[in-house]
């Protein structure tokens, strides 16, 4: 009796989770280097004499650039379609970490941290616009969900990496150095992942969802809200740099609260992909909320309190990337997605710029102007968040009219 032939969707879905996992994988290994040196980018560059200034200017100046040249990149694999070269470009700037170790500098090691933003703004567009096909049998908050969560593991193992640099050696550089073992990983991954699905867009048969990409009354409130929640939201290294400079905690210790907070990111994007997949993006509500939670509490003088609100803001994280990507791929066509994504991350960077810069400001001057100005920003998100919800049912009442209307 003859085999019943394997159902062509189930062949597909399986192939799908497969290059999810190995994406994932292979952001696992990039976020282990990365996120081991965003660890401790604020003590690092206060060591080498830089200011609070400073390092607000550094890593907003990084988020900046890495975000806004998504918008050029992501507009050139969508023309061209080279998602896979593209993205191994951008994974072999991770190399500018390592080099941190004979940086000597701040203003050397600015240079390196921002270098490895930019290979981020090269592979994001690429790496989640395969994604995105990918995630089209298997659930869009879920598929994010999934590869968010192995990426965030390797944030966790990477400050643990410099905290047992600091602990047995006393420096940073030996653990810079460590961090560039798993390079080689992330292309021997890469490499397997493209022979295994070289042509990702396959797996999305129908070209993609509806189409909101082209409707400026959908676009600007969506914008206004991802600008607003961002520019409110703390960068790290500030918050570490808060946590050396009033001598809070131990410089060991440091690592191990942002490696706490990215354990909390993984539960939570696990979690919100499957929300994602039953509510939407109402789910970015809760980005105002943590974002006034975590200047609330990171920046306490209690080591304890200081703790939660690095908690928080690692819920944060998890929360807003997963729903973020998620809800892009479902909005979007296929063809126009590289650039959508591209696009948003501008708004998303150019707003984590702006804020981390306004706080590192703030910070010289005060705490409390920092509570304050997160406060007014956030409630000015939620006022953005009812404007997209309204825009979106006054577009769906329209839809309705012309379907009845001949």
């Amino acid at each position: 009796m003859p085999k019943p032939s394997p159902d062509p969707r189930q062949k597909v879905r399986d192939l799908s989770i497969r290059l999810i996992l190995l994406l994932g994988m292979a952001s696992l290994l990039g976020s282990l280097v990365s996120n081991g040196a965003r660890s401790v980018t604020g003590p690092y560059i206060l060591l080498l004499g830089g200011s609070a200034a400073v390092v607000g200017l550094v890593a907003g100046s990084g988020e900046l650039i890495g975000y806004a040249l998504r918008s050029a990149t992501g507009a050139y694999v969508n023309q061209n379609h080279r998602y896979w070269n593209v993205a191994m470009v951008g994974y072999g700037l991770l190399a500018a970490i390592p080099l941190l170790a004979v940086s000597g500098r701040w203003e050397t090691a600015a240079v390196l941290i921002i270098a490895e933003r930019v290979g981020k703004a090269i592979r994001t567009p690429a790496r989640d616009t395969i994604l995105s096909h990918a995630t089209t049998t298997v659930g869009r908050g879920w598929g994010f969900g999934v590869h968010k969560a192995l990426d965030q593991v390797g944030a966790v193992i990477g400050p643990l990496v410099m905290v047992a640099a600091l602990v047995f050696t006393g420096g940073y550089a030996p653990g810079f150095l460590l961090l560039g073992i798993p390079l080689v990983g992330v292309v021997v991954i890469l490499l397997f992942a493209r022979l295994t699905v070289p042509r990702p867009g396959r797996l999305e048969a129908n070209g993609g969802t509806r189409e909101n990409g082209e409707d400026p009354s959908g676009i600007m409130p969506y914008a206004a809200f991802i600008f607003l929640g961002m520019a409110g939201f703390a960068s790290f290294p500030l918050i570490s740099f808060h946590l050396k400079a009033r001598s809070i905690i131990p410089d060991a210790a440091i690592p191990l609260f942002y490696a706490s907070a990215m354990v909390v990111s993984v539960v939570v994007a696990l979690l919100v992909g499957r929300v994602f997949d039953r509510i939407g993006t109402h789910a970015l509500l809760a980005i105002p909320v943590l974002s006034t939670a975590t200047v609330l509490l990171a920046f306490s003088f209690n080591p304890g309190v200081a703790i939660v609100g690095s908690l928080v803001w690692g819920a944060g994280i998890g929360i807003f990337e997963t729903v973020l990507r998620a809800s892009i791929a479902e909005s979007t066509t296929a063809d126009r997605r590289g650039k959508a994504y591209g696009a948003v991350s501008a708004v998303f960077g150019t707003a984590w710029f702006a804020g981390s810069v306004v706080m590192g400001v703030l910070y010289d001057v005060s705490i409390g102007h920092i509570i304050a100005y997160v406060l007014i920003v956030e409630a000015a998100a939620l006022i953005a968040y009812f404007w997209m919800y309204r825009s979106r049912i006054a577009l769906r009442f329209q839809e309705g009219l012309g379907n009845l209307i001949p």
